[in-house]
């Protein structure tokens, strides 16, 4: 941990959070995802707590309330947020994993077989297709298929890398 930020302040860490989840939604919007969906990422990235309320997320995220439902709804698709029961709550809460990145390196592999899938049917439906279309069709076949082969290796490495940096 660095000198400066062991010894900021409170109002000094809450402009940093909010400067942390602007710069993360860019980012992430960047990408062609929802900038509240990049805004919510980004709270839950540095959220002190392990699960938070809706209201909570839009508040720290800076985005309606309406925004957190429908976002949370594709963030758990992609597999970037869980929902948990709370106790003493009527609605649930919203945590994200430890290893969120992880995670969706796993959760990418049925993207990469749908991919691979539809550009098989492609070739396949189309076999009279020029040679251009032809290879980039199979271009994108052979690399879902290549990655998807891949991501054993990937996730190995991951752990490996992850237990030598603990």
């Amino acid at each position: 941990m660095s000198e400066t930020s062991q010894t900021e302040t409170p109002q000094a860490d809450q402009e940093f959070r909010a400067d942390f989840v602007r710069r993360f939604s860019e980012f992430w919007q960047s990408q062609g995802r929802p900038r509240a969906e990049g805004r919510i990422v980004g709270f839950l990235l540095v959220a002190d707590r392990e699960a938070v309320g809706a209201e909570e997320v839009a508040e720290g995220a800076g985005v309606s309330r309406g925004s957190v439902s429908e976002s949370v709804r594709r963030l758990r698709d992609l597999g970037f947020v869980t929902l948990v029961e709370a106790p003493d709550r009527r609605s649930r809460l919203i945590t994200m994993d430890e290893d969120v990145w992880g995670g969706f390196l796993r959760n990418e592999r049925g993207y990469l077989r749908d991919q691979r899938d539809l550009a098989a049917s492609a070739l396949e439906r189309l076999p009279h297709l020029g040679a251009p279309a032809r290879t980039r069709l199979r271009n994108m076949h052979d690399y879902m298929a290549w990655l998807d082969d891949y991501h054993d290796t990937l996730l190995a490495h991951w752990e490996e890398y992850k237990a030598r940096r603990d």
